[in-house]
């Protein structure tokens, strides 16, 4: 029976776990970051808290004997899937990497390019309405310019409540188009701002400015790691599969 450690914290990792476990020939461990209170978990062993860096996660490949793992983190969680693909390659043990598809823009879209949150938040135009979907650990720079009105959403509530006239929306994916074109109407947005996250459980509020016609500040995923990557749960399914008859 293969061993199999999910690295989780997205909907496609959840959903990854959930096949495996009814597979007879695999033994499921998810693991998340502990970061968001009461995270939706699959059913069977779930591990909670992180590894200590690389070599805190090679140590735990080799004494829990798993025989390979899946990095389903987020596509802007660079830091794990960096120590992921390090503790790979000291390890031998293989690591694969579920990686979500970008969201592309399309022909009525409104998008600009940015490199990074620090970015974003400095072109972002005085007297603007953003909303801003980037997570509360990179909020701060938005909420820094008191010459704008942020409205950020987020699961969970950041450690220091915004100041005036920035405000807070607590609420978790999926979203559907239309309550994101309601929200966006009622609170008078002007501009979106997110990462380019990928995958359908957001991507209603791109819709939503499409329709609206609203300027997307879209920021740019981190290099990707030197994986053998799948772009979907059941690509990956597959090729756990083919690794389990080698």
């Amino acid at each position: 029976m293969a061993k199999i450690l999910i690295l989780g914290g997205t909907m496609e990792a959840r959903r990854l776990a959930d096949i495996l476990g009814s597979d007879r020939r695999f033994k499921v461990v998810f693991s998340l970051a502990g970061r968001t209170a009461n995270p939706l978990i699959p059913a069977g062993e779930v591990r909670i808290g992180g590894f200590g860096g690389a070599d805190g996660l090679a140590d735990y490949l080799e004494s829990e004997k798993i025989t390979t793992f899946v990095d389903a983190t987020h596509p802007f969680a660079n830091r794990i899937s960096q120590s992921a693909a390090t503790a790979s390659a000291a390890t031998g043990i293989p690591c694969l990497w579920l990686e979500r598809k970008e969201w592309r823009p399309l022909k009525d879209d409104r998008w600009q390019m940015v490199e990074s949150i620090e970015q974003a938040a400095e072109i972002l135009p005085a007297g603007s309405r953003p909303l801003v979907t980037v997570g509360r650990q990179e909020i701060a720079p938005f909420f820094a310019r008191l010459d704008i009105k942020v409205l950020a959403r987020m699961i969970e509530a950041p450690e220091t409540p915004p100041l005036a006239p920035h405000k807070v929306l607590r609420n978790r994916p999926p979203f559907r188009p239309e309550d994101e074109l309601l929200l966006m109407r009622t609170e008078h947005i002007t501009h979106l701002v997110t990462k380019n996250s990928g995958g359908k459980a957001t991507s209603a509020k791109l819709q939503a400015a499409r329709t609206l016609r609203l300027p997307v500040l879209m920021v740019s995923r981190p290099p990707a790691p030197d994986l053998p990557t799948a772009h979907s749960v059941e690509a990956m399914v597959d090729m756990l599969c083919k690794n389990s008859r080698k």
